[in-house]
């Protein structure tokens, strides 16, 4: 049995609603990073939408936040998760529109008066985008018990995470103790970021797995200098190095070709002054493949070639690895259900891959995962432009009904 709701058009509203003060930490766009005042005022929202859908809620020491609807059973439950934080200058549903449908899930069945044989958790990671610290999926790393070594992590505005977490009563040597005991399955569901479904007519899709990636931060030294004195054969610009590097990791991406990406998302310039020469840049490099080897072996030919350019001109270079992230196949019996049930609900059969990182890929470490794609306008995310229909919405929540039900069903 589905129980219908007008869940999707609710969870569309109330992402839309998170996309303004105060759960922004600008006043013209959305930007909610980890541990930030916008970051609290969305888990006080998000927990009473929760307690409102018949959920328990609590933040865990990474602070993820929790909601617990109980089962008729003792034993793991099912957990349906996403991200709360957001890029800068963001759209408003990469993240807590998979959120939001988890809610609407345990929403439906309290509306029912229903309990399934698990309980089901339904998780708003705190830090999936690294758009604060640099480093991503810290908190569903935190929760899945892959998070070893918690680096000294400081943002932009040289705030610690140490400071940052102990202003929500935690620690870096505490996100040890967010990791999870186990779960039965963990689901998320996600706008698809790219063009595939909108080009194909189709409104979802079955993920099959997440691309592999790895993650740097790099810094270029050179020496400032005055813009009208020194002469060009004797600078040791640091920009104009890192501009060279930007263009030889674009031409090593492209040079392989198929699935293989490589981006340069953030730089910073010191001193920052138009009459100086910069005399140090700082910047990150993001590579991702379909599979680890050709992702490794690309990563290696970067840094070999950004090297030697440093090399060449002079400068000092520095890399250090953020992080890295293996390919995350989703596990075939939930696979299966999960297009089970979207056939069910009268959509066509499709399979694709995620290149974008999610939660469940980390999540993967704790429990067998499955993701639902949504179809997004344009192909469009981490833009104000990003888009859902409410159809596809209220479609996804159709689909990850049956799901549930069907998981409920095996293990009455």
């Amino acid at each position: 049995m589905v129980i219908a709701s007008p869940g999707g058009a609710r969870a569309v509203a109330r992402c839309d609603a998170l996309g303004r003060l105060p759960f922004s930490d600008i006043a013209d766009g959305l930007y909610r990073g980890y541990l930030t005042p916008a970051h609290r005022a969305a888990i006080d929202q998000v927990a009473a939408w929760m307690r409102e859908a018949g959920m328990d809620t609590r933040l865990d020491p990474a602070v993820n936040l929790i909601g617990r609807y109980e089962g008729t059973a003792p034993g793991p439950p099912l957990i349906i998760g996403s991200h709360l934080d957001s890029v800068r200058d963001a759209g408003c549903y990469d993240g807590p529109l998979g959120v939001m449908l988890g809610i609407e899930c345990v929403a439906a069945l309290h509306a029912a008066g229903r309990r399934l044989p698990f309980a089901i958790e339904v998780i708003a990671f705190g830090d999936e985008e690294g758009s604060r610290f640099p480093a991503a999926m810290l908190t569903s790393r935190a929760l899945a018990g892959t998070l070893d070594d918690v680096p000294d992590l400081v943002d932009a505005d040289g705030i610690t995470l140490r400071t940052a977490l102990a202003g929500f009563g935690s620690a870096p040597d505490r996100l040890a103790l967010a990791r999870h005991p186990g779960a039965i399955a963990y689901l998320e569901a996600h706008i698809e970021q790219g063009p595939v479904l909108e080009a194909e007519g189709l409104a979802l899709g079955v993920v099959t797995g997440i691309a592999a990636q790895v993650r740097y931060a790099t810094t270029v030294r050179g020496t400032a200098g005055h813009a009208g004195t020194c002469a060009m054969p004797l600078r040791r610009d640091a920009l104009a190095g890192a501009a060279e590097m930007v263009c030889a990791i674009e031409a090593q991406a492209l040079a392989r070709g198929g699935d293989l990406v490589a981006t340069v998302g953030r730089m910073e310039v010191r001193p920052g002054a138009a009459n100086v020469i910069p005399g140090d840049v700082r910047f990150t490099i993001d590579v991702r493949a379909g599979e680890d080897a050709r992702r490794d072996a690309a990563a290696e030919d970067i840094i070999d070639a950004i090297q030697a350019i440093a090399d060449r001109r002079d400068l000092d270079f520095d890399v250090q690895r953020i992080h890295v992230l293996p390919a995350s196949p989703c596990d075939p019996y939930l696979m299966d259900g999960l297009e089970e049930a979207l056939v069910e609900a009268g959509h066509p059969a499709r399979r694709l891959v995620s290149g974008a990182g999610h939660d469940a890929m980390v999540m993967a470490a704790l429990a067998p995962t499955a993701m639902l794609f949504i179809r997004c306008r344009d192909g469009i995310s981490h833009n104000p432009a990003e888009h859902v229909e409410i159809a596809d919405v209220a479609a996804a929540l159709t689909v990850m009904q049956r799901f549930v039900e069907k998981l409920g069903e095996c293990r009455a």
